[in-house]
């Protein structure tokens, strides 16, 4: 194989790997941005409830289910208490799922470079 066709072949794969590399980049965006969204909306329902919500049960209106909020007992209901927790939860999941993504890519990204300096030392020394 000709030093030519050999350089095209290894172009070829690296502007594959690229485009890989560059999708594995955008999805481990779109999770972890929406799970950080939602983090920061449940905090933000977490501070209104702790400046709303009654520090004791109010079973008229059916205000029984406790949420430790900094410390502070406030009192939900059993709905907004299922609401709250699957914001959080879900939230979090989202979250750690694009945080997963992203240390695979940096890891792969990293062999990349690597893989690229220890090339260009091959050359440079053949060369030298």
């Amino acid at each position: 194989m000709s030093a030519t066709v050999f350089h095209c072949v290894c172009v070829m794969g690296d502007r594959m790997k690229a485009a890989k590399l560059a999708t594995l980049r955008f999805i481990a965006l779109s999770f972890m941005l929406p799970g950080l969204a939602g983090l920061l909306i449940s905090a933000m329902i977490s501070t209104h409830y702790l400046d709303t919500m009654p520090r004791i049960p109010v079973p008229q209106e059916l205000r029984m289910t406790p949420r430790n909020i900094h410390g502070t007992v406030i009192y939900q209901t059993e709905r907004e208490d299922r609401r709250l927790s699957l914001i959080e939860y879900s939230s979090v999941g989202v979250f750690l799922v694009g945080l997963g993504l992203g240390l695979v890519y940096l890891e792969k990204w990293g062999s990349a470079r690597a893989r690229e300096a220890e090339e260009d030392d091959q050359l440079s020394e053949s060369h030298g």
